[in-house]
C-alpha cells in the first residue's frame, strides 16, 4: 500500500427512510475503514485510500497538449509545473483535466512529510470530490520519484484519482511501486519547501473526504494551500 490522501464519497439522496438510514449506515462504516487504513500507513509511502464510488469525470474528453506548463498560486510561494503527456499520458491528461475544471483551486497540503514529500488533492467540497473519484489506469513508470518529480498517488494498482504529490527528496524506492512522474517543478521549489509541515500527517483522510476543508480550517487552521492553479502555455505533439 502507498500513502496520500483519500478522495471523497458522499451517500446519495435514497428513494425511503429505509435506504436512507442503511446508506448512511454503510457510510459510516466506510469512513471507519478508510480512518483505520489511513492510520495503519506506514511512513515514507504516498497513498490514496481506496474508494468505493465511481461516479465522475472520464479522462480523454479533451484533445492534450505534449507538454504543458502549470502556474501554481500558492499561500506558501507560487511555483510552476512543466507536464510531459510522454511521461505519463494517462496521469498528464487526468492532471490537465482537473486543472481546466479548476479542482486544485482552494485544496490544501494536507500531508507534509519534510525530506519526503508534500501531498494534496483532496477538494475542499466533498460533493465535488465525489463527482472526480473515478480511477484512472496505471502509466508506466518512466522517470524516477527525485527531488523536485510531481506524481499521483495511489492506493494499488489502477487506483489513482485526485491525489497528487511532490517529492522534497529522492524517493527512488517509490519507482518500483508503481508511482509514476508526470511533470517536475521548474520554477520555486523553495516555496514548495516552505509549505506549512507542522501538522505532519494529523489531518484525517476519513474526515477530510467527510467534511472537505471545513474541517481542515477548524482543526489545522495553519495548513498552506493552492490558491489557484492554471495552465499558462501548451506545446503539441
Amino acid at each position: 500500500m502507498l500513502s496520500v490522501a483519500g478522495c471523497s464519497e458522499s451517500v446519495p439522496d435514497g428513494p425511503t427512510a429505509l435506504n436512507n438510514s442503511l446508506a448512511k449506515i454503510e457510510n459510516a462504516r466506510t469512513v471507519s475503514e478508510l480512518s483505520r487504513q489511513a492510520a495503519q500507513a506506514p511512513l515514507g509511502i504516498p497513498l490514496v485510500l481506496p474508494q468505493t464510488k465511481l461516479t465522475s469525470k472520464e479522462v480523454g474528453d479533451e484533445p492534450q497538449p505534449g507538454t504543458f506548463i502549470v502556474k501554481v498560486e500558492s499561500s506558501a510561494g507560487d511555483f510552476t509545473i512543466e507536464v510531459h503527456r510522454d511521461w505519463a499520458p494517462i496521469g498528464a491528461e487526468r492532471f490537465y483535466q482537473l486543472i481546466k475544471a479548476g479542482y486544485y483551486n482552494e485544496c490544501r497540503y494536507f500531508r507534509v512529510v519534510p525530506g519526503f514529500m508534500v501531498q494534496f488533492g483532496m477538494h475542499g467540497d466533498p460533493a465535488v470530490q465525489n463527482e472526480w473519484d473515478k480511477k484512472i489506469l496505471d502509466d508506466a513508470v518512466t522517470q524516477s520519484n527525485e527531488r523536485s518529480y510531481v506524481t499521483f498517488a495511489t492506493s494499488g494498482p489502477d487506483s489513482r484519482t485526485t491525489q497528487i504529490f511532490i517529492n522534497f527528496g529522492n524517493n527512488v524506492s517509490l519507482d518500483g511501486q508503481g508511482f509514476s512522474p508526470f511533470g517536475q517543478i521548474i520554477e520555486g521549489m523553495e516555496n514548495v519547501d516552505a509549505i506549512e509541515s507542522k501538522y505532519g500527517e494529523s489531518p484525517d483522510q476519513g474526515e477530510i473526504k467527510d467534511a472537505g476543508n471545513q474541517y481542515l480550517q477548524q482543526k489545522f487552521p495553519d495548513l498552506d494551500f493552492v490558491k489557484k492553479m492554471s495552465i499558462v502555455s501548451e506545446t503539441p505533439e
